[in-house]
């Protein structure tokens, strides 16, 4: 596997999200200072609606990344730029239906915004902005995704980032200066049309042989490409109405008030969870290519490897999370934002248990088997829906939200956690899950355990930060412990460790300083072994 290339991708991606992580809590609290909790609820509630509208992007950008690594691997230069013009036709038609739909939609905006009369802004004239700054970035998506394809993940990240802080910042001023919120979604569009501009010359200055040579694409390419499509259109509709569909029932059945509360308590979740996604997402090109070259033995070590990385990051994070959500919510946005802790608690539970799936999603992109449980997101998104209105319905009222919450992690834990492992384990590693199945409830187990253990030994103080200090340390407390035994009882994080330490030492050796050790600088470093020559023997089968 290109370690360096994954590692370079990883970090850049951390770097700029911890930059807009920041940024992006600090407009937050400037829009809720400046205009309102309930434009806070009211931005939520578009971006949830343009997310859900996103389903037209019929997971190409998976498909695509994908249908590259095997040319790009082989040097078939022309299978590239015959594909690359597929998918710049393919997006172009898709930002085209976003933009129908989107306006289709504009009648329906007050039902969507319960309550809305409390803001005093044009709901079409906003929504309509936020609409374009979507469809534009469809313009140079096909660009963003050849990039990708070559494991540069990190150079398409520096850009969208970039231009992330640039509007962040943009909008800061323009709430101090003018308290519009239509200037304020007019920054969007500026800021993408920078990222436009940004990603166009580096595609042709890096790829430009391959974005100018003209060709066609065969029949059994188009007909692979066609088949991964059609199976991550049918995953982008599960996850569309999964991670969208909250916040608009929300809004529809409860109020933008009460959603821009929760907005702020997922807010920091979403923002924490996708730092620690980068930990994954931008490998996915890096084991995409190792699968191909190496195959599914190697694949599946690196697997067992992630996912309990994976526990132990999720762990350690959300469990600190729900110890200081409320002091976080108060210190960076205001007071009187709270909710109850019932709802914390499940919000942490849910986004532990879709953080924990982050192992077998990286996995089924790199290795292209999204088609095979293509039926399932659908089935699931379906279920999610139904049981979120039918508990915001029975649920008694101060429990609504927490029965919207309780609908998803219901079909997390019975759907994906069961049937993605199995695809994968299945037709990518051609081996059984039932390992994968113990280890990960378990896992799930574990956190839910700590959680209420940290629950019941959190302590009350008069000031929000010697609380959050106090109940941050009580989470680590708990966490810490948790992840070293699982940690030391697992073959693959010993195995990585111990060659870690291993690389450490080489390198400490061949800084020596020079006649400190006679003849130590003039001798060859030894060869690192591969992954496979230092594989311990009889290995989990």
């Amino acid at each position: 596997m290109d370690k360096k290339k994954g590692l370079l991708n990883a970090s850049v991606s951390i770097a700029f999200k911890i930059v807009i992580l920041i940024a992006d809590i600090l407009v937050r609290r400037f829009l809720i200072a400046y205009i309102g909790n309930a434009i806070n609820g009211l931005n939520s509630l578009y971006i949830s609606i343009l997310n859900f509208l996103s389903v037209a992007e019929l997971g190409v950008g998976t498909a695509i990344t994908f249908c590259m690594y095997k040319p790009i691997v082989e040097g078939d230069n022309n299978k590239v730029s015959a594909l690359y013009g597929l998918f710049t036709k393919l997006y172009f038609a898709i930002g085209g239906i976003i933009l129908v739909i989107g306006c289709a939609l504009m009648p329906a905006l007050p039902f969507f915004a319960k309550d809305y009369s409390v803001t005093s802004v044009n709901l079409y004239l906003t929504f309509a902005l936020m609409l374009v700054s979507v469809v534009l970035s469809y313009g140079f998506s096909s660009k963003t995704s050849l990039i990708n394809a070559y494991k540069n993940n990190y150079i398409t990240t520096t850009i969208n980032s970039l231009g992330q802080i640039l509007q962040l910042g943009l909008q800061m001023i323009v709430l101090i200066f003018t308290r519009s919120f239509v200037w304020f979604l007019a920054c969007r569009i500026f800021s993408v049309v920078l990222q436009w501009v940004a990603t166009e010359i580096i595609a042709r200055k890096r790829h430009g042989a391959i974005i100018t040579n003209k060709q066609k694409i065969d029949g059994g390419t188009k007909k692979e490409v066609v088949k991964n499509v059609k199976a991550m259109f049918m995953h982008k509709i599960g996850g569309t109405l999964v991670n969208t569909a909250d916040s608009i029932i929300i809004s529809a059945f409860i109020g933008i008030v009460i959603l821009g509360k929760y907005s702020n308590y997922t807010t920091v979740v979403v923002a924490m969870s996708g730092v620690l996604m980068l930990c994954f997402t931008p490998l996915t090109s890096v084991i995409g290519h190792m699968f191909v070259e190496e195959g599914k033995e190697s694949a599946r070590k690196y697997c067992r490897f992630f996912h309990t990385l994976n526990f132990v990051l999720g762990m350690i994070f959300f469990l600190g999370y729900y110890a200081v959500i409320d002091n976080l919510v108060t210190i960076l946005f205001g007071k009187n934002l709270e909710l109850s802790r019932a709802i914390a608690m499940v919000i942490t539970v849910d986004y532990f248990i879709q953080f924990m799936r982050q192992t077998v999603l990286l996995f089924r992109d790199a290795t292209g088997t999204f088609y095979h449980d293509r039926w399932k997101p659908l089935i699931e998104g379906l279920i999610n829906i139904g049981l979120s209105i039918l508990f915001v319905c029975v649920f008694p009222e101060d429990y609504r939200v927490v029965g919207v919450i309780v609908a998803t992690i219901i079909t997390n834990i019975f759907i994906c956690h069961i049937v993605e492992p199995y695809v994968l384990y299945r037709h990518a590693f051609e081996a059984s899950a039932k390992k994968y199945y113990l280890r990960n409830y378990l896992y799930i187990i574990l956190f839910v355990g700590a959680m209420f253990a940290t629950h019941f030994c959190m302590q009350h103080f008069e000031s929000q930060w010697i609380e959050l200090l106090v109940n941050g340390c009580i989470s680590l407390a708990f966490s810490i412990p948790i992840c070293i035994v699982v940690s030391l009882l697992n073959k693959d994080f010993r195995h990585y460790f111990r060659r870690l330490l291993e690389k450490l030492k080489r390198k400490k050796a061949v800084a020596v300083p020079l006649g400190e050790e006679a003849g130590a600088d003039d001798a060859p470093a030894e060869a690192e072994p591969t992954p496979d020559e230092q594989e311990e023997p009889n290995r989990e089968k």
